[in-house]
């Protein structure tokens, strides 16, 4: 459901991935905080079903965009459309993404240069195109999800870890070259998550999570919303996660690399 004008005396919430998971759970937060919504997936059915739900429970502007986002000309779409709805975006949520599991020899290159565009492309160029406004009205807010994936190379996942690497790194920068603007940007770093991105994969029964309790969306959700709104630049959910996070900068790279690929394996 798409209604015909922005509620002026509200902020609007742009969320990539919002059909599901994390996305969707962070957009049902903002929308319980008053924030109008532009929400951005594949999946158009349930982006209807979802702004249907926030007008009725919450009586916010809601508008769907439909786009595949390892699509090029995205992100300059969106812009574009939401430039032409006179839509002003006070917070950017980069959250779409995916991963694909296998030996990176055997894996197949299409989709992982999908993966490239979503995780890593389209998050820079949705960035760029937004913040230079944010810049220049004073105030903005940045939400990257990233993963615990970010903080050690992953055999098995090697582009998906790098991909998050890559987030992380760059959303430090930012954040960095952003003070005193006025505009914030945080990394939210959730470790497995219960949601249906494991079983896309295909790294459902790994040693990793096979019979192992997962945090469920809508906590990484409510942290990465609560870091988010104080400003934090790195935000990692679950007490094992930040040991583990920080760890690593103590172990030797080859041997937590070999302690990743056991993990990851299934057998």
């Amino acid at each position: 459901m798409n209604t015909t004008h922005q509620t002026q005396s509200k902020k609007t919430a742009l969320i990539t991935g919002a059909a599901g998971g994390i996305g969707y759970e962070l957009a049902c937060i903002f929308a319980a905080h008053d924030y109008n919504l532009v929400l951005v997936d594949r999946n158009g059915l349930k982006l209807v079903e979802i702004a249907a739900k926030f007008q009725e429970e919450f009586g916010n502007f809601a508008k769907t965009i439909v786009k595949d986002l390892s699509i090029s000309t995205a992100p300059e779409e969106i812009f574009t459309e939401l430039q032409l709805a006179d839509i002003n975006v006070d917070v950017l949520v980069n959250n779409a993404g995916f991963g694909i599991y296998g030996l990176f020899h055997q894996t197949d290159l299409a989709a992982e240069l999908e993966m490239l565009q979503v995780n890593l492309v389209c998050l820079t160029h949705l960035t760029k195109l937004f913040v230079k406004h944010m810049v220049k009205q004073g105030e903005g807010k940045i939400l990257n999800v990233a993963s615990a994936a970010a903080f050690q190379p992953g055999p098995l996942m090697a582009v998906y870890f790098a991909t998050k690497a890559y987030i992380l790194s760059f959303s430090e920068a930012i954040a960095n070259e952003l003070e005193g603007t006025g505009v914030t940007v945080t990394v939210l770093c959730p470790g497995s998550t219960a949601s249906a991105f494991h079983e896309r994969t295909g790294m459902a029964d790994s040693k990793l999570l096979k019979g192992k309790r997962m945090m469920d969306a809508q906590t990484v959700a409510e942290i990465g919303f609560r870091s988010l709104m104080k400003g934090k630049t790195i935000a990692i959910p679950g007490f094992m996660n930040k040991l583990l996070a920080k760890s690593v900068r103590f172990v030797p790279r080859n041997l937590v690399t070999k302690i990743v690929r056991n993990m990851q394996e299934d057998k």
